[in-house]
């Protein structure tokens, strides 16, 4: 069953019975993390009422043995496929070295994200690039790098890059098609429709027509297809159709071109859960389907089975992140109770975006107070500006609390804006008891330094 982003309140005890329904109300939270006295809690040993006195709020905590089970999960289920870890979740070069050391490659969208990755010494054979708009500067630099694998987004694409590989050079594309299937948890991350900016599409011959491009090209190597459906994606059907579609996609063109593609690349969007009762995506499972599908598919249509690609991002790297705000205000108004944090959505936008629900906890004092609906909001200058909407929390929060929100781990840091000005925040990694910063809080000076002057 899909999980319903309804924009239905829940009731204090229902919002209750999600929180509490798994003892300490921890599901969603790194597997680390431990309920500690004072109503604290620590994730990798770390207490986060200490790691937030020390690096301040707000602050992003990254667990890195969650990241790095997370990996050997997929490659576990996965053990003949190529797991690319999609940078746009979360990307720094600690995160490129842990990536790497478990043995993932990269999927990266632009020059920036695959110039910090090699220059972590991430191998860019293991990097693949994709993007729906890539600048002349996103495939040169792939081009003199030497990426893996581009994906190829659009006819345009395939002429500008022909021109830019040097001669006497192939360079390997895959063609990222849309496979006409409607999935994830949100319409504005729903990519595998024929009706949004993303591939070429199979319902009206436009990957056909690419693929017939490229081949004509000396300097470009067709090695494969490739497809994303979307994100947050909690169903395995989705999948196992796209799969089907791809393989006799595939199929067609063995019997037009009389070429067998190698590889199939079928994209990511895993689901996992913000708050207690929501579901994920199991990867175990969604292996076996997948497997199954594309051994039977191979089978009927005479194909060889290809070699599997999977882009993972916030199901590695979400549910290994918890963000840390400190309450500035509560308001109570007649109808609704308003609890104004130090951060908002210049460090998380997803909610304002996508209407995401998240399940914030008070840590660092014990309350008795009875849980009344409040809605956690920001100090930017939108009234969007909203990180937790209706959520269950102490009657008796109060400015100077501590707020902690588990599965921050994607689309945190990487979507932050510094709007009025507000810096972003840290990433500190936990490991064992320790605390170590990967990436600094942005300083007034930083942003100062980008303004040249009248």
């Amino acid at each position: 069953m899909t999980v319903s982003l309804s924009s239905s309140l829940p009731s204090v005890p229902q919002e209750l019975s999600r929180i509490l329904g798994d003892a300490e109300g921890l599901s969603v939270w790194p597997r680390s993390a431990r309920p500690e006295p004072h109503g604290d809690v620590s994730v990798a040993g770390v207490s986060l009422t200490e790691a937030a006195d020390r690096f301040g709020t707000p602050l992003y905590l990254l667990d890195e043995q969650e990241v790095r089970e997370r990996c050997r999960a997929y490659r576990t289920a996965f053990p003949d496929a190529d797991i690319l870890y999609a940078a746009k979740a979360f990307l720094c070069r600690a995160m490129a070295h842990w990536i790497q050391e478990e043995g993932l490659g990269l999927d990266v969208c632009s020059a920036g994200e695959l110039a910090l990755a090699v220059t972590t010494g991430f191998p860019p054979e293991k990097i693949v690039l994709h993007g729906n708009a890539k600048s002349p500067e996103d495939l040169s630099t792939a081009l003199r790098l030497g990426v893996g694998r581009i994906v190829v987004d659009s006819t345009s694409e395939i002429t500008r890059l022909a021109a830019l590989t040097p001669p006497g050079t192939r360079q390997p594309v895959m063609v990222r098609v849309t496979p006409g299937i409607a999935a994830g948890g949100h319409t504005k991350i729903r990519t595998g429709t024929d009706d949004q900016k993303f591939g070429l599409s199979l319902t009206d011959g436009s990957a056909q027509h690419a693929v017939t491009r490229i081949l004509d090209q000396p300097h470009l190597e067709l090695v494969g297809l490739h497809c994303h459906i979307g994100s947050q994606v909690t169903t395995l059907k989705p999948y196992v159709a796209a799969v089907r579609r791809m393989v006799g996609l595939m199929a067609r063109i063995r019997d037009q071109h009389g070429i067998t593609l190698p590889q199939l690349n079928i994209g990511g969007g895993h689901a996992i859960a913000y708050r207690p009762g929501e579901e994920s995506l199991n990867v175990g499972v969604l292996a076996g389907r997948v497997r199954a599908e594309l051994e039977d598919g191979c089978a009927r249509t005479g194909l060889p089975v290809p070699r599997l690609t999977l882009e993972p991002g916030r199901a590695i790297v979400g549910p290994a992140g918890v963000a840390v705000y400190r309450v500035l205000a509560v308001k109570r108004t007649a109808g609704r109770t308003f609890v104004a944090v130090d951060g908002g959505m210049s460090d998380n936008p997803r909610p304002a975006l996508y209407g995401v629900r998240y399940a914030p906890r008070l840590i660092g004092r014990p309350s008795s107070t009875p849980p009344r609906l409040a809605t956690v909001v920001g100090r930017h200058c939108e009234a969007g500006d909203i990180l937790a909407d209706e959520v269950a929390l102490p009657g008796d929060v109060r400015p100077g609390d501590l707020l902690a929100v588990p599965a921050a781990g994607a689309y945190h840091l990487s979507m932050a804006s510094g709007y009025n000005l507000v810096g972003r925040p840290p990433v500190v990694a936990v490991s064992n008891g320790i605390a170590r910063v990967l990436v600094r809080r942005e300083s007034l000076d930083d942003m100062s330094r980008r303004d040249i002057g009248l």
